[in-house]
């Protein structure tokens, strides 16, 4: 029997209208959402892999290279260490994730996978222990004639935004868009940007933290090195600077926590941050309430450069990372170790929003929190810090634990509820996969269907042209607009 003879029809498994279920949704998506190019303003692919149009062998290399996603489930299936994240054969590797993928119903990486098989290999038939070498073979033909950027131009991508280190030099940047320069035809077009993620500048309580130091000022042109926090300030100024001559237009920061103020306790003023930084070049780590305060002085800093070059603010909040300390030493950050956190979050992030209010130098900022029970309380606080700017302030797409089904359900229902959903900045994959963008397809038919079951329930008219402006700007347009991209 041939690979898909048994899932041809298609009112079987991933059939054109799965998550819509009205026929309003069903014209929403197909006609309009569909078609739309995607605009993934946020995620984790290698510049380099883009420069060099890096190809992939098999399967293994393509998923399972640096997919903490999978690897979690590998890891809960009892697989071996060695098999989730090597060095053991890559076929072998590749047959222990298809044992895993069937006990994951429900999970959307069983979704996600299933889906990439369909759209970019034509598999319709699900991965498990006895399909997985035919799946692998057929797979690794197709392959074999693409490199990323076959894949990113296949997928309908209008322009990527990567994630970047202030020390980073950009190179691949340079090199990707001189490649684009030529005009010839059949040229990549899809634009690559840098986000600028100064994340290293503000944790002084991380290993190794003067050795980065001295990069950034090598990176911003400082031969004498940075010895003091103006020249911190400086420095990541400078790199501000080389970042927006690369097409950057957005800045983004992850936080474990939004750092706070014990009631009548000032922000950190530039002589404090001062003595905090030269205290930690010295050598010496300050306690965790000074490395918080640092932080928190930091962040007010970069978010009046944010809005001086008008670009957009981005606060990942909630990660609790390396919670395993021996599988971290072993294996690194972003490994799969990382759960959320629960720490309060209305009161500082207030502080922090209304502080740069107070300074006329509240940039465009999108908030994303990874506790799911934060997302009203986030609605509820960007809708205090509106002004004439549409959409200014907003809460981000349903992120890492939360981009499933139920996850990005409740984003969309609470940003409608608490705000104007017609005004949303809409999906990013955040991912460190080129063949991630089926999670905009995912995001796209959720809304399509959010939108139907509104119209259904007499709270909107099922017109698709009334909706057609929601659905394009979500889709697409709000985030060409607001972002600058």
């Amino acid at each position: 029997m041939a690979m898909n003879e048994r899932w041809t029809d298609p009112s079987l498994f991933l059939n054109d209208d799965f998550y819509l279920s009205t026929p309003l949704a069903r014209r929403l998506y197909h006609e309009i959402a569909a078609p739309l190019p995607i605009l993934d303003y946020h995620c984790h692919l290698p510049p380099r892999d883009i420069a060099e149009n890096r190809s992939f062998d098999n399967l293994a290399e393509a998923w399972l290279e640096g997919d903490h996603y999978k690897w979690r489930l590998m890891r809960a299936n009892g697989v071996a260490e060695d098999l989730v994240r090597g060095p053991a054969d890559p076929r072998e590797r590749f047959r222990a994730f298809a044992r895993t993928l069937p006990m994951a119903p429900g999970n959307p990486v069983f979704l996600w996978a299933h889906l990439e098989l369909l759209r970019y290999f034509g598999i319709r038939e699900p991965l498990c222990d006895t399909s997985a070498d035919r799946i692998w073979a057929a797979a690794r033909e197709r392959l074999s004639g693409w490199g990323c950027r076959d894949i990113i131009r296949q997928s309908g991508v209008e322009a990527l935004c990567t994630t970047d280190d202030p020390a980073d030099d950009l190179s691949w940047h340079r090199r990707i868009r001189k490649s684009q320069e030529d005009g010839s035809a059949g040229a990549f077009r899809t634009r690559v940007r840098p986000a600028f993620r100064p994340d290293r500048a503000m944790n002084l309580e991380a290993d190794g933290y003067g050795d980065w130091i001295d990069r950034l000022a090598s990176a911003a042109g400082m031969e004498g090195g940075i010895g003091d926090y103006a020249g911190l300030q400086l420095a990541l100024s400078r790199r501000m600077d080389a970042f927006g001559a690369e097409g950057c237009r957005l800045s983004d920061h992850a936080l474990a926590w939004v750092p706070g103020l014990a009631e009548g306790e000032a922000f950190p003023d530039d002589a404090e941050l001062d003595g905090l930084f030269q205290r930690r070049l010295s050598g010496v780590r300050p306690a965790a309430a000074g490395c918080d305060r640092f932080r928190l002085g930091l962040l007010v800093w970069l978010g009046r450069e944010v809005a001086a070059r008008g670009w957009t603010f981005q606060l990942h909040i909630g990660a609790l990372r390396n919670n395993h300390s021996r599988a971290f030493r072993a294996a690194g950050p972003d490994s799969g170790y990382d759960a959320i956190t629960d720490r309060p979050l209305a009161r500082p992030l207030a502080a922090l929003l209304n502080r740069l209010v107070l300074e006329e130098a509240l940039p465009r900022t999108i908030l994303y929190s990874l506790n799911p029970g934060d997302t009203i309380v986030l609605a509820s606080l960007a809708g205090c810090f509106q002004d004439s700017v549409p959409g200014k302030v907003q809460v981000g797409s349903a992120w890492w634990f939360n981009d499933t089904r139920e996850g990005m359900w409740q984003q969309l229902t609470v940003t409608a509820e608490q705000g104007l959903l017609g005004r949303f900045v809409g999906m990013l994959t955040d991912s460190r996969s080129f063949f991630s963008y089926p999670r905009h397809e995912v995001f796209r038919r959720l809304l399509c269907e959010r939108l139907g079951a509104y119209a259904a329930s007499g709270e909107l008219p099922a017109d698709p042209e009334c909706l057609r402006p929601v659905v394009e700007g979500v889709c697409v347009r709000n985030a060409r607009e607001l972002l600058g991209i």
